[in-house]
């Protein structure tokens, strides 16, 4: 299975720390947040990762380079204008390959999720491989979590390992999904497209399953969130 890390923002609400260092670089506990990505993939055996990028992205480049320094194969797919996730995947589908992958947001903060548990993830929810009139085969299979304070509506019901935009309870999506390269046939590589209208049409034909993440988890959107991620931790004796 091959990986792709989504780096290609620009980080509005974390300037001006993005006006000279990409979003994906900035140190979460003396570690870039890419990085803690990329050194998890590598200890879950997934070595080949794609990373996109726009703003700044000579930087990263020169940060990771070509993954060895990681026990990693680095490629990159190169946006001059960001084209939001589902575009980004779209351009970089040559170098994704024809079987399931797994994609992460380059600015979550999640330092102890096993990316061995996604490698079958969709295999594992076929249904002996063939059309079946009462379920149909997953499309993509998404990690939510619970909805932090700045989210508190969430962002899909889940019941019964299956995603659904109406129900209770609602959670809110991590930015880490597998998906199957056939979700994105309707894209032209090199335009912009969103991910979230294709996740929500098919959460309504029940084509999308997923489970809830319940490790550390932080969506560093803000110079606040980031302080606090990067606060001295206090222990109690």
């Amino acid at each position: 299975m091959k990986a792709m890390i989504f780096a290609a923002g620009r980080g509005e609400r974390m300037r001006p720390l993005t006006d000279t260092c990409p979003k994906p670089l900035l140190q979460v506990r003396g570690r870039a947040l890419i990085v803690w990505h990329i050194l998890n993939l590598v200890r879950a055996g997934i070595t080949e990762i794609v990373i996109n990028h726009a703003h700044l992205g000579h930087m990263i480049e020169d940060a990771l380079g070509n993954g060895e320094q990681f026990g990693a194969s680095i490629v990159y797919s190169p946006e001059g204008t960001a084209l939001e996730t589902a575009g980004g995947i779209a351009k970089a589908r040559h170098l994704l390959g024809d079987q399931a992958f797994v994609a992460i947001a380059g600015d979550v903060y999640c330092p102890h999720f096993d990316f061995s548990q996604v490698k079958d993830v969709l295999e594992e929810n076929d249904v002996w491989g063939t059309p079946h009139p009462h379920h149909t085969r997953d499309l993509a299979w998404l990690y939510l979590v619970k909805n932090p304070a700045h989210h508190p509506e969430g962002d899909f019901a889940l019941a019964n390992f299956s995603i659904a935009n109406q129900g209770e309870p609602r959670y809110t999506f991590s930015g880490i999904g597998v998906y199957r390269p056939e979700m994105f046939d309707q894209l032209t590589p090199g335009d912009s497209a969103k991910l979230a209208p294709i996740l929500r049409e098919l959460a309504d034909q029940r084509r999308i399953g997923g489970e809830l993440y319940r490790g550390d988890w932080t969506d560093v959107g803000t110079v606040e969130r980031l302080e606090q991620l990067n606060a001295p931790l206090h222990y109690k004796n």
